[in-house]
């Protein structure tokens, strides 16, 4: 039996992860596949408001999360040419965005409050409960990039990657844009959809 090179063990190892990464972005993708077909159903209600206007800050954190993904890639880039003062820079832009984001799915919460709608309560609607489930399953999964992208931080520092072996930048990545790409949904469906 032949045994295997640290190459093959490396590149099997980077398959395995990325396919477990994709396994799960899979699984998120029908949770909020079925949140939407539920918002979609639940339209036809005789209570759901038809008058809701999306906040502003949601349009705010819309251009802050493609930021994100920007960053994240020119990180992992940057990693991929040994720059390593260029990959500090674009991992901290990254969190300081992801921050942002998250302040502004905060505000964009106070504006919906301030007109009227509310998540429970006498005054709640079925429309705003929807939107504020979405919004809120949306930064869960954010949660988890935050957290994954401090690891990567406390990695970079700890000189774990380089142009050979940047397989925690690349997964934090490709988990950054799909959470992008996922918001990105959320927003055009919710605005066209509303």
């Amino acid at each position: 039996m032949a045994t295997m090179t640290a190459e093959e063990h490396k590149a099997r190892t980077a398959r395995s992860y990325k396919l477990l990464l994709i396994f799960a972005m899979v699984s998120m993708t029908m949770m909020f596949a079925g949140l939407t077909s539920a918002f979609i159903v639940s339209k036809k209600r005789g209570d759901w408001a038809k008058d809701f206007q999306m906040p502003t800050a949601f349009f705010i954190s819309l251009a802050i999360i493609i930021g994100c993904s920007i960053t994240f890639f020119l990180a992992k880039k940057a990693i991929q040419k040994d720059n390593r003062s260029l990959t500090t820079t674009m991992l901290f832009s990254t969190l300081g965005l992801g921050i942002a984001f998250v302040f502004f799915q905060f505000q964009g919460f106070h504006q919906m409050i301030l007109d009227g709608n509310f998540f429970t309560g006498p005054q709640s609607n079925i429309t705003s409960t929807f939107l504020y489930v979405v919004v809120l399953a949306h930064l869960a999964h954010l949660a988890g990039g935050l957290i994954s992208l401090l690891i990567i931080i406390y990695n970079h520092f700890k000189q774990k990657y380089n142009s050979s072996q940047f397989l925690g930048i690349e997964l934090g990545a490709m988990y950054w844009h799909f959470l992008d790409f996922l918001w990105v949904y959320l927003f055009l469906f919710l605005y066209f959809f509303k």
